[in-house]
Order: C-alpha cells, then sequence, then structure tokens
C-alpha cells in the first residue's frame, strides 16, 4: 500500500507539472497569435494602404474581442472546467490566425482580428484556473512565475523569428504557420489535460460552484476591484511598450527593423528570468505580494521615463533588460493574488473580470500613444503616456488588503 501510494504521489506531480507545461504553451503560442503583427505591421500596413497612426488599430480589434470574451469565459470556466474552454480558446484562435493570413482589406482584417480575440480570450482564464486547481497556494508563485515567461518569451520569440520569416514566406505566410500550430496544441491540450487532480474532495469547476449569490459578493469584492484597476494600469505601461517600441524607434531614432527587434528581444529577456525568480522569492516569503508589486510598478515608471531620454542603439540595449524585469515582473504576483481574493472555485470568473478590465488598457493605449507620437513628434511624450499607466497602478495596489495564510 505504501509503496502504490508513493507511486500515486509521484505520477501526480508529474501530472502537475505536464499541466502547467501545457497551459504555458498554450499562453505562450496564444502570445504569438497576437504580437506577430507588431513586426509585420510596417509591411502588412504597407500593402493595405494603413497610416503608421492607424498601424495599430488590428491590435485594438484583437483586444475588442478579446475582452468582451474574457467577461463571459472566466465565468463559463468555472461552469465547463479549464480543460474545455482552453481547447475552445486554441482551436478557433489557430482557425481563425491562419485566415487572417489571406487578408486582403482592412475590413476583413478588422473582422479577423475580432474573432481572433473573441477565441483567445478564454487562454488566461483557462490557465490561471487550471494552476489553481493543480497547485497549492505555498508553490502557487513559482507555478505562477514559470506561467508568466509565456508571454515574455513571446515577445522575444515574435522579435527574434517573425523579421526573418516574413522574408522567406512573406506576413501572410507567418499567419499561416502560427495558425496551424496553434490548432494542433488545442486539440493536444483538450485529449491530455484534466481539470484537477485525481481523488480530490469538492469539484472545482461545474454548476455546484456557481451561484448567484457568490458571483455577487465576488463583483463587490473591494480587494478584486483595486487589483483589477492595478492590472489596468500595468497592462497599459507593459503591453503599450510591446506593441509600439519597434515602431517608436524605427520612426523616431532611424533604427532598422531587425534592430530594433534585436533590442525589444533583450526587453523580454529581462522579464523572463525576472519572473520565475520573483514567483520563488513570493513563495520563500510566505505568499507575499503585495509590497513587491508596489516596487516594480514604481520601478517601471521610472524607467520608462529613463528610456524615453536615451536615443543611441547601444543605450537602448542596456536599459531594455532592466526595464524588461520591471515591465513583467509583476504579473505572476496580481494573477496569484486574484485566485486568492476568490478562491479555487471562482478563479476563473474572478481572472476573466479582472483581466477583461486589464486589457482595456491595451485596447486604449495603442490608439493613445500613435496620437500622441504623430501629433508631437517626440519620442519622450509617447514613453511619458506610457509612463502613466504603471504609476496609476502602483497607487491602486496600496488600496489592497493583502490576504495571509
Amino acid at each position: 500500500m505504501a509503496v502504490e501510494a508513493t507511486t500515486h504521489t509521484a505520477l501526480q506531480a508529474r501530472r502537475r507539472w505536464l499541466t502547467l507545461f501545457l497551459v504555458w504553451a498554450a499562453f505562450l503560442i496564444s502570445f504569438l497569435d497576437r504580437l506577430a503583427w507588431a513586426n509585420v505591421a510596417v509591411s502588412a500596413g504597407a500593402s493595405l494602404g494603413l497610416q503608421i497612426a492607424a498601424l495599430n488599430i488590428f491590435v485594438t480589434a484583437f483586444y475588442v474581442g478579446y475582452v468582451a470574451s474574457n467577461f463571459v469565459s472566466g465565468f463559463a470556466t468555472d461552469l465547463f472546467g479549464g480543460r474545455r474552454m482552453l481547447a475552445m480558446a486554441l482551436i478557433p484562435l489557430g482557425a481563425f490566425t491562419f485566415l487572417f493570413g489571406f487578408t486582403s482589406s482592412i475590413v476583413v482584417g478588422l473582422c479577423f482580428q475580432v474573432l481572433m480575440g473573441l477565441a483567445a480570450g478564454a487562454d488566461y482564464s483557462a490557465g490561471i484556473k487550471l494552476i489553481a486547481a493543480w497547485f497549492e497556494r505555498a508553490e502557487r508563485g513559482r507555478a505562477m512565475g514559470f506561467y508568466f515567461t509565456a508571454p515574455t518569451l513571446g515577445v522575444i520569440l515574435t522579435n527574434a523569428l517573425v523579421p526573418p520569416a516574413i522574408g522567406m514566406v512573406g506576413w501572410t505566410g507567418v499567419y499561416h504557420v502560427i495558425g496551424a500550430a496553434t490548432l494542433i496544441l488545442g486539440v493536444v491540450c483538450l485529449i491530455v489535460l484534466r481539470d484537477q487532480p485525481p481523488g480530490r474532495g469538492a469539484p472545482v469547476s461545474g454548476r455546484a460552484v456557481m451561484s448567484t449569490a457568490r458571483i455577487a459578493t465576488l463583483v463587490r469584492n473591494r480587494d478584486l476591484i483595486f487589483l483589477t484597476a492595478a492590472g489596468f494600469g500595468a497592462m497599459w505601461g507593459s503591453w503599450g511598450f510591446a506593441f509600439w517600441v519597434n515602431a517608436l524607434m524605427i520612426r523616431g531614432h532611424g533604427l532598422t527593423a531587425a534592430t530594433a527587434g534585436a533590442i525589444v528581444g533583450l526587453f523580454g529577456l529581462g522579464a523572463i528570468v525576472g519572473n520565475p525568480l520573483m514567483g520563488l522569492v513570493s513563495d520563500w516569503l510566505g505568499g507575499v505580494r503585495k509590497l513587491p508589486i508596489i516596487v516594480c510598478l514604481l520601478s517601471f515608471v521610472a524607467l520608462l521615463m529613463v528610456f524615453g531620454g536615451l536615443s543611441g542603439e547601444g543605450q537602448f540595449r542596456i536599459a531594455a533588460p532592466i526595464l524588461g524585469i520591471a515591465a513583467f515582473v509583476y504579473m505572476p504576483l496580481l494573477g496569484a493574488m486574484v485566485t486568492e481574493v476568490a478562491g479555487v472555485a471562482l478563479a476563473g470568473s474572478a481572472t476573466g473580470l479582472s483581466n477583461a478590465i486589464w486589457q482595456m488598457g491595451s485596447i486604449l493605449v495603442p490608439v493613445v500613444v500613435g496620437v500622441v507620437f504623430q501629433y508631437t513628434g517626440s519620442f519622450q511624450a509617447a514613453f511619458v503616456a506610457l509612463a502613466a499607466g504603471p504609476l496609476f497602478g502602483a497607487v491602486c495596489m496600496m488600496f489592497v488588503r493583502e490576504a495571509r495564510g
């Protein structure tokens, strides 16, 4: 019996790390789908007749669908389970990404981007729900830290692989390749994943965990409200930088697309080191989340202002990885705090609601920064607009009460 119990425990431990790897891979590939535009925008925009201020209207279209989907998909994740919702995100996302490669007009492209966003809206809440179900609070920080390397690795991979891929298969071919890969991964997740460890007591999804009263209490939760506001400001800075920094360096300082891509890759490299390290430190400190988030956001504000005042390629290369650490390292802690405020049973609902508001920053910031840069012609003014977001986020975090135990 002891041998059987030990074997079962070992198998379950391996299963949870396989679960983490698959939800991480799903998160990564969804970011490849959405971040590819940052590298193809100039060539694709020229073929579609887009002016510079309008280059990121496809980004806005994606996030319109993404935000709308998040409001619903979080509740659906708690009702139907993380496995089904993750597959329901990836399979249609792969199909619509593939079809976007056939875009020949602005209207058609906008429609496909909205559909891509609608499909992708469930990936985040489903991934967080699965991590919360498979990892206890004492180890959740490190699991979240690994999970949140996916967005930053997505920044690195798109900037490293997409520019040369455009030269080989064109910008349309890039979307065909990543669309097909996304669809295949969705099928794998549907087959392999499970909603929770076998033998666990109460179910973490289904009608039994959903009730109007519980949802109403969640929506009125003071700490979730301030966490949501903080994430909005943080995402404004992080994804505004990711979506615009290539074009700003190219247009504002005359860098080549390849050089700008390499610099943004260094930005992502800094974050990819910082995220898991921050998760480990948070677990080691007993689950402390609030203070590290505030420190990271204020550091992010300062570094954005510094970056906006730089002018040379060498300066950008030195500053980029440092900025990357501050720009993304708060993410696993914010994700963990949301699940701890809501509890595992409603982790999907809380994550979907908060992420929908967080991503409003991603919808608004590309337009705002584009307008600021077009009408001022100032590289530094664009970075002031970016820095306003994380400053707001740090102030909101000061009002969050951190759960203990």
